[in-house]
């Protein structure tokens, strides 16, 4: 597709700003760069805590406010395509419908498991957990109180699911979605989603950070500090390897208090706490290696991206869509989810071998080089709208 586009982008910000936030506003100045007409309708969750509960939660169904709105602006703005990332749980499907009467084609980036699980995670009690997948009413979520501890919000998010699940509303609304890995394509395929409108495109990392020196002999964990993301475990490893190899942790969240004790108690670990991307980037350039603990599925980590941006290869756990992002033996490691010895044992590995390691920093810039650029990923866009374009003007 040569031609230039008006493209409307929507995104439901969370009160944590997170890598969907970043994705949302990276994509934007990208079609913006390419000399595309970008429009953006965002709301934010903030506005949740002066709402009255049975508001919000009717809302979550459908928002009557947001498809005025949307609708006033989609018919002043008259886009080509209009491009959702969150929609939960202030925007609300109501958007899609409001779409479909204008005329205008929608596509769906899935950065979560929002639309198959309660809590968006397939992870419950420390572990991977699929006991709602595929069923009507996803009632194991709302019996777990999965989505923030609360029966009442799991229910609210559990009733959006089979309302528009029975409205045949993720078939019907959306002309292509996103999907971030082959995995998460595979699961919302087994979900019900239709398979011919599921797309694989990753997310990016612009500008390009440079490939780092590594002159630093540690190893590096960046992210959110709670239960999913394998804290526990990456602890318990760095007290396996009895202060041999340096980690920095950089990071806030819940399990904060974990890693701040841990930098005290076991040698050779340091909590930075949270830094900024230039930090991060920084801090990434110099490390041997990146660990990626996570319990749960991930989506499409952007600090993966990052390190193979700058030639970082990658220790992670054998799950989801990390066991395919990351080539073991070629860009780094795998070690058994939620199991501190093989992961004291990969990184030890790792560690001791500089030539294999510096040979997957090459094979880490490499793939960022051919599948993770600004350019690569406008081209996958710009394919994806053009086919959800195709898809509305040739019907269902």
């Amino acid at each position: 597709m040569t031609s230039k586009m008006k493209i409307l982008i929507s995104h439901n910000y969370y009160q944590q700003p997170g890598g969907e936030d970043y994705v949302f506003m990276a994509e934007s100045s990208m079609l913006e760069q390419h000399g595309n007409q970008v429009f953006r309708y965002t709301v934010d969750n903030d506005y949740i805590k002066g709402m009255n509960p049975l508001t919000l939660a009717l809302s979550t169904l459908w928002s009557k406010t947001i498809a005025r709105d949307f609708r006033e602006l989609v018919r002043k703005v008259r886009p080509d395509i209009i491009h959702f990332h969150n929609t939960f749980p202030l925007i609300s499907p109501s958007a899609y419908y409001v779409a479909r009467a204008e005329g205008v084609p929608v596509v769906q980036t899935l950065h979560n498991y929002r639309l198959l699980c309660p809590n968006a995670l397939f992870f419950r009690n420390g572990h991977v957990c699929e006991d709602c997948m595929g069923k009507f009413m996803p009632w194991p979520g709302i019996l777990h109180a999965c989505y923030r501890e609360s029966r009442m919000a799991t229910g609210v998010t559990a009733a959006m699911m089979s309302v528009h699940g029975v409205l045949n509303t993720y078939s019907r609304m959306v002309d292509r979605y996103i999907a971030l890995t082959d995995f998460a394509r595979q699961k919302f395929i087994q979900g019900g989603f239709p398979a011919g409108k599921i797309a694989v495109k990753p997310n990016f990392i612009d500008p390009d950070p440079g490939v780092g020196e590594r002159r630093g002999d540690y190893a590096l964990f960046v992210g959110r500090l709670s239960q999913e993301k394998g804290i526990g475990t990456l602890l318990s490893a760095w007290e396996k390897l009895g202060g041999k190899i340096p980690l920095k942790i950089v990071g806030e969240g819940p399990l904060a208090p974990q890693a701040a004790d841990a930098s005290r108690r076991i040698p050779g670990i340091a909590w930075l706490g949270h830094k900024p991307k230039q930090s991060v980037l920084d801090l990434m350039k110099d490390a041997a290696v990146l660990i990626f603990s996570s319990l749960w599925y991930e989506g499409f980590g952007l600090t993966i991206v990052e390190a193979y941006s700058v030639g970082l290869p990658v220790v992670t756990s054998n799950l989801g869509g990390m066991s395919s992002v990351i080539d073991h033996g070629r860009t780094g490691l795998h070690f058994r989810a939620g199991d501190p010895n093989d992961l004291a044992a990969q990184v030890d590995w790792i560690i001791n071998h500089p030539a294999e390691r510096e040979r997957m920093s090459r094979e880490a810039r490499g793939k960022y080089e051919t599948g993770y650029t600004a350019e690569r990923n406008y081209d996958m866009l710009m394919d994806i709208y053009e086919k959800a374009m195709s898809h509305i003007h040739s019907g269902p």
